[in-house]
């Protein structure tokens, strides 16, 4: 990786694996993370990460608005800017890093064959972005790339993804969980994990803030927001009675991992019941997914789009 590897994170969760790969040896003895610039939730993880005992040859840099000239780990491959920098860059070593759901689907389609390009699930694309996406899926075959992952994948993806020459290394945040707690977790019994679905047009606001309402009158909740859903919504949420909402910006893999056995994670789909699996399953914690009902969906949701938004493995 040379002197210094770089890694451009757009996301808390891109960050938080960036570290656990440079701590895991895959960029190299010295690693800059660089944040993209002008998102509120990168600001607040740099800065709870940095209050942790970050591993040795890391440094979390300022935030920028433009990536390095040359990176060496991403967590965004359907990025143009990303697959622009990796076509221009000569960089031969690429390490891609968690991102959500989009990582199952990158894995998906190196497995499935060099001529699927580079696009995301649910976006429309027209001819000049596909070539590019296009163009990007063959330079990953013609490069050294390693998906970094704490997602469950199946021995049969696992196995075509190694077939179609790239790498898949496993991590289960070996860094975080050596990490002391800088302060308590939440008091309430039921922890929900907030969703982006209904901010995407999705999910129908109305369902889902009276599925919160009937939870909150069985028992407390703490509510963690999610760093897309539409701040209107989450002041909805704080004022109604029986709700208390924590709105740190800080991913939940670092808000959440001092639960106790006697505690409960509730969650639509989002790969945040995995990692969070990874996390909290062997301290006993309850990690569970809940089913989005049909008549939650809009008509925004197309069959394939929900397939591929609960499918998300446990």
């Amino acid at each position: 990786m040379g002197k210094q590897a770089s890694a451009w994170v757009e996301s808390p969760l891109q960050m938080l694996c960036a570290v656990e790969a440079h701590r895991a040896g895959l960029l190299g003895q010295a690693t800059v993370v660089v944040p993209r610039a002008g998102l509120r939730a990168l600001k607040a993880t740099r800065r709870e990460l940095s209050g942790l005992a970050l591993p040795e040859g890391l440094e979390l840099a300022e935030p920028r608005e433009r990536m390095p000239r040359r990176v060496h780990a991403v967590g965004d491959a359907f990025s143009g800017k990303v697959q622009l920098r990796w076509l221009t860059s000569g960089q031969r070593r690429i390490v891609i890093v968690d991102d959500g759901l989009a990582t199952l689907r990158l894995l998906e389609l190196l497995a499935a064959g060099p001529y699927r390009p580079l696009l995301r699930a649910r976006a429309r694309h027209g001819g000049p972005r596909a070539v590019l996406g296009l163009a990007a899926s063959l330079r990953l075959r013609l490069s050294d790339v390693t998906v970094f992952t704490a997602l469950p994948v199946s021995a049969d993806l696992e196995r075509a993804v190694r077939a179609a020459g790239a790498g898949l290394v496993r991590h289960d945040f070996g860094w975080l969980r050596e990490q002391p707690l800088a302060e308590p977790g939440p008091e309430e019994r039921t922890v929900v994990l907030g969703t982006s679905l209904v901010r995407n047009g999705l999910v129908h606001r109305d369902r889902y803030l009276r599925w919160l309402m009937d939870l909150a009158s069985e028992e407390p909740l703490a509510y963690f927001p999610h760093r897309r859903e539409d701040p209107v919504d989450v002041a909805l949420i704080r004022d109604r009675p029986g709700i208390t909402v924590h709105d740190r910006g800080v991913p939940a893999e670092l808000t959440l991992r001092g639960l106790h056995p006697s505690q409960r994670v509730l969650s639509l789909p989002s790969t945040a019941i995995s990692s969070l699996r990874v996390l909290l399953s062997p301290r006993g914690v309850a990690v569970e997914p809940v089913d989005v009902p049909d008549d939650w969906w809009t008509s925004r949701a197309a069959p394939a789009l929900r397939s591929h938004l609960t499918g998300v493995p446990g």
